[in-house]
C-alpha cells in the first residue's frame, strides 16, 4: 500500500494536471481527457498518470500521444507549480476501466430485462 505521502503527493500532481491540461494545452485533436489517477513511485522520481479519452480507439491513441509529446512541457509547468525536489517524469497511461464498467452495466441491464421478458425460463 501506498505511503499516505505519495497519496498526497499523487493528488497534487493529479489536480494540477488536470488544470494544466484544460488550460494551458492548446491543442483540438486533444479532445475530452479526464485524469483518473496518478500513481508516485517511492524515490518520486516517476508519475504514472492515467488517463480516460472519451471518444473511440482512434481518438484514445491520438490523445495519448499528444500527452505523451506533451509531457516534458506539462512536466516543466508542474515542476513551477508544485514545490517539489524533482519534478517526477510523466507517463501516461490509457485506462479503460470505465468503458468496462459502463459495458458491464449494460450486459446487467440486458440480463433484468431478458428475465422480465421471459420469467418462466430457468435462470
Amino acid at each position: 500500500m501506498a505511503s499516505t505521502r505519495l497519496q498526497r503527493v499523487g493528488r497534487v500532481i493529479k489536480e494540477e494536471l488536470s488544470r494544466i491540461i484544460r488550460e494551458e494545452i492548446d491543442d483540438p485533436r486533444l479532445g475530452l481527457v479526464s485524469i483518473t489517477g496518478v500513481e508516485v513511485t517511492p524515490d518520486l522520481r516517476i508519475a504514472h498518470v492515467h488517463v480516460s479519452v472519451y471518444g473511440d480507439e482512434a481518438q484514445r491513441k491520438m490523445s495519448l500521444g499528444i500527452l505523451d509529446r506533451a509531457s516534458r512541457f506539462l512536466r516543466g509547468v508542474l515542476g513551477r507549480e508544485i514545490e517539489l525536489r524533482y519534478t517526477p517524469e510523466l507517463h501516461f497511461h490509457l485506462d479503460t476501466s470505465l468503458e468496462r464498467g459502463a459495458r458491464i452495466f449494460e450486459l446487467l441491464h440486458e440480463i433484468k430485462t431478458e428475465e422480465k421478458e421471459n420469467p418462466d425460463e430457468p435462470s
